[in-house]
């Protein structure tokens, strides 16, 4: 899994409430600023507070060498996003990002453990993965998603890169209905083309699983398709994460003009 689904509750709330909720978020907590990582001991307090949230209040199965951290081969390959709080000095967001050029120096993008990428192959020099996202549960507002937001809309637009990939995870605690309902009852339009499908390596067997029921969305993933993003295949089951994860496209040119100041209002700034 790419264990976006912490920022499921944040992404919603912070598009729905627009700008304004973001401001008077910033009234309250005006010293949150966002930064890449510049050394180790920074991205180790990300790993940190993905822990946190991953391992101990997730329940997530973490394999990592460094006793309290979230860590994997990607880590030192990856950019990392940091919301800090400066009154206290400490990371309190994060997000991952993982660069083409990474992810050949890598040989791989963390998404192809679940999926296989065959026909996103020449998409590779632009496209950039991102996921591991998580915020403090005393962050959980429009402020602190808005400034990852951001962060990530600079570093696509300063770089030039054209899509952005990740995935959206769902939870399999109802024996993976939900899930196969969601992925039954995506529209054409929420789905991309044949020539950007990718194929689960774990496929969930969501034929035997959808029960007709109405999907309930994450908001993550409601996120995301409210933005231009393209469910690009059948979902993946993530067994250390308990998930049903899909992989989603966004293309640059298809954000949503509603969404593009939460990617790309700090280069007007």
């Amino acid at each position: 899994m790419d264990a976006d689904i912490q920022i499921q509750s944040l992404l919603a709330g912070a598009h729905a409430e627009g700008r304004s909720e973001v401001r008077r978020e910033a009234r309250v907590r005006p010293s949150l600023r966002i930064s890449l990582a510049q050394h180790e001991g920074e991205v180790r307090e990300a790993q940190r507070l993905r822990y946190k949230i991953f391992g101990e209040e997730m329940g997530a199965r973490l394999s990592t060498r460094v006793p309290g951290h979230d860590t994997d081969l990607f880590d030192p390959y990856c950019d990392h996003l940091l919301v800090r709080d400066d009154a206290t000095d400490k990371v309190v967001g994060t997000y991952r990002i993982l660069s083409p050029e990474a992810a050949k120096r890598v040989g791989s993008y963390y998404s192809e453990s679940e999926f296989s990428l065959t026909r996103m192959q020449h998409l590779r020099p632009r496209m950039v993965e991102i996921g591991r996202s998580c915020i403090h549960a005393d962050y959980r507002s429009g402020a602190a998603i808005a400034l990852l937001w951001s962060g990530l809309g600079d570093y696509m637009v300063t770089r030039g890169y054209n899509y952005l990939i990740g995935c959206a995870s769902i939870s399999m605690a109802d024996g993976g209905h939900n899930a196969a309902n969601i992925y039954q009852q995506l529209t054409s339009a929420q789905q991309a083309p044949l020539e950007y499908r990718v194929f689960p390596r774990y496929p969930l067997p969501f034929e035997h699983l959808a029960n007709g029921q109405p999907a309930l969305i994450p908001p993550l993933l409601k996120g995301y398709l409210r933005a231009g993003g393209l469910v690009c295949g059948e979902p993946a089951w993530d067994p250390d994460f308990n998930t049903a994860d899909l992989l989603l496209m966004l293309p640059m040119e298809r954000l949503n003009a509603r969404y593009q100041r939460h990617f790309i209002e700090t280069q007007a700034t």
